[in-house]
């Protein structure tokens, strides 16, 4: 199977109708550059809209303990969920990175180098693989804050699915990812401020879709972003 053939049914859940435009719309990277002030592409403002009305339907009430948390509660990293003989890590730097090469005789699944123009620094990165990592790849809606706003409550199957959705994954730097961990829009934005838009619209796209809440803190950072991205997009 070819790559585009490969990516084309990366997972039904990842076509979320925001007014007719997709989360490729929304999530779309900065421009790369060695900068951290690489300008995004500004949101469409109909996007923003769009996102407003889902921001509307998702339910703001505290965190629930994190009592019982664990990573396999998600699932081992990682999977093939929608079973194009390629795991989500690989199928997600193949649709992040350009220039990439790959491992002779994995079907285009595995990928051995390419470039990330990073939407959270906005700047651009090299990954090789089986060197010092500097790309991860980022759960947008981090599993440790789906547990405490409604994942502790599904099912392995559901947890398993929002793990590997390709609309909560991004491939990122490293020290973003893990400086970002388990928190919200109300305690970690992008240090790219102009890609806050792109960022906040995807959150809640996915929080939307899977029924996820958000903290009242959480949900008006949302709104903030959102409101002030229908006029001007976010620049440093």
């Amino acid at each position: 199977m070819n790559r585009a053939a490969r990516l084309a049914p990366l997972l039904a859940a990842a076509a979320l109708a925001l007014s007719g435009c997709s989360l490729d719309t929304i999530l779309a990277p900065a421009a790369a550059s060695t900068s951290p002030a690489a300008a995004a592409p500004a949101i469409n403002a109909d996007v923003a809209a769009a996102a407003l009305a889902q921001l509307d339907t998702i339910a703001t009430k505290g965190r629930a303990p994190k009592t019982g948390y664990e990573r396999s509660q998600f699932g081992p990293a990682w999977k093939d969920i929608d079973r194009n003989g390629c795991d989500q890590r690989n199928d997600i730097l193949t649709r992040d990175l350009t220039g990439k090469t790959f491992k002779a005789g994995t079907n285009e699944c595995v990928v051995l180098s390419g470039d990330l123009a990073d939407p959270y620094t906005g700047t651009t990165i090299h990954f090789e693989r089986g060197g010092a990592s500097e790309v991860d790849i980022d759960h947008l809606v981090p599993l440790g804050d789906a547990w405490q706003k409604g994942a502790q409550g599904w099912d392995q199957a559901k947890r398993e699915q929002l793990a590997n959705d390709p609309a909560n994954l991004a491939a990122t730097s490293a020290s973003a990812n893990r400086s970002k961990g388990d928190s919200d829009m109300a305690t970690w934005l992008p240090p790219a401020r102009n890609n806050w838009c792109h960022y906040a619209a995807g959150i809640v796209a996915v929080k939307a879709n899977y029924g996820l809440w958000m903290t009242p803190a959480e949900h008006d950072r949302a709104r903030q972003i959102l409101t002030d991205c229908m006029t001007t997009p976010r620049q440093e």
